[in-house]
């Protein structure tokens, strides 16, 4: 596999409607590595003013996949996901770093924490995820 192309992985993101809506940025992409943000607004919250948790699964499935990228290339689908909510997000934004635990042929395992920054830019942990990504193997139609 050529080297990761953070620029290409920025245009994959930008094609992602539901992506686009959120206003997630890519802000790391490379060496097994990739990093997404988001701007924590209102439309986010649930009914007690932390982000919803479903953010928190998108950010995390999104990250999941963009680090299998570094390591498989483009041709990915998420096979499956697991993630733990340890504390309330808020803040100003979140952030989610994930990593490459193995690649194989077939499927790539990951790792992503999601962290919130405040305004002071102070982090906190609020959940972490591991995924499979498979690796398609047939062209889409």
């Amino acid at each position: 596999m050529n080297a990761p192309d953070p620029a290409l992985a920025r245009k994959v993101l930008a094609a992602q409607p539901f992506s686009a809506l959120l206003g997630t940025r890519l802000a790391a992409f490379g060496d097994g590595e990739a990093v997404l943000e988001l701007d924590i607004r209102d439309e986010l919250r649930q009914q007690n003013g932390f982000v919803h948790g479903g953010v928190l699964g998108y950010l995390a499935d999104n990250a999941l996949t963009f680090a299998a990228g570094t390591a498989a290339g483009t041709d990915l689908i998420t096979a499956g996901f697991s993630i733990d909510y340890l504390r309330p997000a808020d803040g100003v934004l979140l952030r989610a770093r994930a990593r490459v635990v193995r690649a194989g042929r077939t499927r790539v395992v990951c790792r992503c924490d999601i962290s919130t920054e405040d305004a002071a830019g102070a982090e906190a942990l609020c959940a972490v995820a591991q995924g499979a990504i498979a690796v398609s193997a047939a062209p889409r139609t």
